[in-house]
């Protein structure tokens, strides 16, 4: 195993920070990493959001299901989709471009994640750690009122990042499913009910009963308040571009 995908195996999230700030250096090559990210037809159809401001910090921890580390990390990022940049463009060219529609959002969005996940690798590769905050998704409208966040530009990823606690380094990273059941050839494999539950056994403690254990999982992550909000959020999202281009 090379030293690239030795790291990829062993990174995981870290959830807390210790209070060194993340250097002016280290912070230049993760957002010149994310940048070098593949993108769709070249046109990096996201921007990217520093953001510095402690009020901000602090209304984000809020507005991304109360989640106080947030306002403690020494580096935020929100990885926005923007179609914005090009649409603008092509009119200050004089080109007459259609309105942005949901496929434009959904590759944009494509482009954002993968840009992020360069920014996620970059830093492992520093000695930081980080944590995706997938809650941007929900709230949009206030995510977009904090960030200044424009018609086609929608804060669509969040990282913290720092230097993680001894605790944090201590973590045992979570398992994953082994590969037959993530991995299939040529086409998708349906399978019955009672082998896509055994399918989980390996992310549920050996000390809970499987279906006990799922229905408790349901509960907490599927039917969660926060889990709601965010289909009503991304469902205005897909609306707001659908109406745009109709």
């Amino acid at each position: 195993m090379n030293e690239t995908i030795a790291q990829l195996h062993e990174r995981r999230s870290a959830r807390a920070y210790t209070d060194e700030p993340v250097s002016a250096a280290d912070e230049r090559a993760i957002l010149e990493a994310a940048c070098q990210a593949p993108t769709a037809g070249n046109q990096q159809l996201y921007s990217i959001v520093v953001v510095r401001d402690q009020a901000e910090k602090d209304e984000l921890a809020v507005t991304c299901d109360n989640q106080p580390f947030i306002a403690t990390a020494p580096l935020v990022l929100v990885f926005c989709v923007d179609v914005r940049r090009w649409h603008q463009a092509f009119l200050a060219a004089d080109a007459v471009p259609r309105e942005p529609g949901v496929g434009d959002f959904l590759l944009a969005l494509e482009d954002t994640a993968i840009a992020a996940q360069n920014a996620v690798v970059a830093a492992h590769s520093l000695g930081l750690g980080s944590c995706y905050i997938g809650d941007i998704l929900e709230r949009r409208e206030e995510q977009a009122r904090i960030l200044g966040c424009p018609r086609y530009v929608v804060p669509a990823v969040m990282l913290v990042i720092g230097h993680p606690t001894e605790g944090q380094l201590r973590r045992v990273k979570p398992v994953r499913l082994p590969l037959e059941d993530i991995v299939f050839e040529n086409r998708y494999e349906t399978r019955d009910a009672d082998r896509l539950l055994e399918d989980l056994r390996p992310k549920a403690p050996a000390s809970r009963d499987l279906a006990d254990w799922a229905c408790a999982f349901c509960e907490r992550k599927w039917n969660s308040d926060f889990s709601r909000e965010m289909t009503r959020s991304a469902a205005a999202i897909l609306a707001d571009f659908a109406t745009e281009a109709s």
